[in-house]
């Protein structure tokens, strides 16, 4: 059973690569019903006087998608940022900053997911009151998808679908490198990783980009 969080010593073992892997291997813990058992109440009383988590996902805030759960993680152990359509803006850019520069995060994982309830608007045009600038943020990647498929670009498209959600998640990851100068220095000097993935809502099974 697992009583202690991660502390700064445990933090700082990490690598980019380490972090990356230690994910996947939640992940197939997840997928395959096999998944460690922890005292949350130690975690909670561990975590009072500060916390140092290994990364930060980005992630759609989909019911479906619980990120601790699915990729097996604890207490103190990831930061999650989350928006409807799992982009960036200024202040998730904000938020992703701080989980790396500030708190020491290794890596930075942008997960998408099948069936995306925002990126299935986005490519249907969609608008209602916020939702619609909300939308603008995936429609770039719908204009990219729209040149790839085949049939109608619809959501009723599951390729179009399928397509704009990893599109989505490739273009997030290029304007979080375009954006945010800090980060971008932080990638170019092997203290970070910035990836993507896209979690299958029947299986479990994240696959990266």
């Amino acid at each position: 059973m697992i009583t202690k969080a991660l502390d700064m010593a445990a933090q700082a073992a990490f690598t980019p690569a380490t972090v990356l892997q230690d994910l996947i291997a939640g992940n197939d813990r997840f997928t395959a019903a096999r998944m460690e058992s922890r005292d949350f109440a130690s975690q909670r009383q561990d975590t009072t006087g500060g916390q140092y988590p290994k990364a930060v996902v980005l992630s759609c805030i989909d019911s479906r998608v619980p990120v601790e759960t699915i990729f097996d993680q604890g207490i103190g152990d990831i930061f999650v940022s989350r928006v409807a359509g799992n982009f960036e803006n200024v202040d998730i850019l904000g938020s992703l900053e701080y989980s790396c520069k500030v708190a020491g995060s290794k890596l930075i994982l942008v997960l998408g997911h099948e069936s995306c309830g925002a990126v299935k608007a986005a490519i249907d045009g969609v608008e209602l009151g916020n939702i619609t600038s909300m939308l603008a943020n995936i429609t770039p990647a719908v204009h990219v998808s729209a040149d790839q498929v085949d049939g109608e670009a619809t959501s009723a498209n599951k390729e179009m679908v399928a397509k704009t959600v990893a599109n989505n998640v490739k273009l997030t990851i290029d304007r979080i490198r375009e954006r945010s100068p800090i980060l971008k220095e932080m990638e170019d000097n092997g203290e970070i990783k910035i990836v993507g993935g896209v979690y299958a809502l029947g299986s479990g099974k994240v696959t990266l980009l």
